[in-house]
């Protein structure tokens, strides 16, 4: 196990943050659970990765933003949201709701402002949408299928997922905590062959 890594999850009000996080950790969020909105919360977990091993993440649920009004607003919002977090994140989840298009619209906004603001400094970014309601099947521009599109644009990973069900969620995570910690570079020196000499006895005859 590494260091901990340190995991910002932004996205609007409602979208279901917090059900994530504690359907992850706990297992225990059903349709009647009470969730209050956050104002903040920290979340301390062991995630395990693909190799098998388990990283320890620090998830800092944001409190959700308020639905923007215009493209303004939308940019004032998330740069001033955003920015208290940049120096400290090691990667981010973006949570959109399936069914609310503007959802969506605000992660494009907080991406670029977050791709602006890290300084080089590499991070981990997964989206996430929250299948909170059956979606039409048959509609070619449904939010998902956007968010898909944006997300191969972006080259990031994007998942759908439903906060109810625990299993949705192991994917996407698993996936963060390989990618937060990967597997150490070999070594760029050049491998020190080992010879070993063989002193022949001398020869009876």
């Amino acid at each position: 196990m590494g260091k901990t890594a340190k995991v910002v999850v932004f996205g609007l009000k409602g979208v279901g943050k917090t059900a994530i996080l504690e359907q992850l950790i706990y297992g225990n969020v059903t349709k009647a659970t009470e969730l209050h909105s956050t104002i903040e919360d920290i979340y301390i977990a062991n995630i395990e990765t693909d190799r098998g091993t388990k990283e320890k993440v620090r998830f800092y649920d944001t409190a959700g933003l308020d639905q923007p009004h215009s493209i303004n607003q939308i940019s004032r919002d998330q740069s001033h949201v955003a920015r208290q977090y940049f120096g400290l994140a090691d990667g981010y989840i973006l949570v959109y709701d399936t069914d609310r298009p503007e959802s969506l619209d605000v992660l494009i906004s907080l991406k670029k402002e977050i791709d602006k603001n890290r300084d080089k400094k590499e991070v981990t970014l997964i989206i996430l949408g929250n299948k909170t309601k059956p979606m039409d099947v048959g509609c070619l521009e449904n939010t998902a299928s956007k968010a898909s599109h944006w997300a191969m644009r972006e080259k990031v990973k994007h998942y759908e997922i439903n906060a109810m069900d625990r299993n949705s969620l192991y994917e996407p995570f698993v996936h963060l905590a390989s990618r937060l910690n990967p597997p150490p570079n070999k070594s760029s020196f050049p491998q020190l062959s080992m010879v070993r000499k063989t002193i022949g006895r001398p020869d009876s005859n």
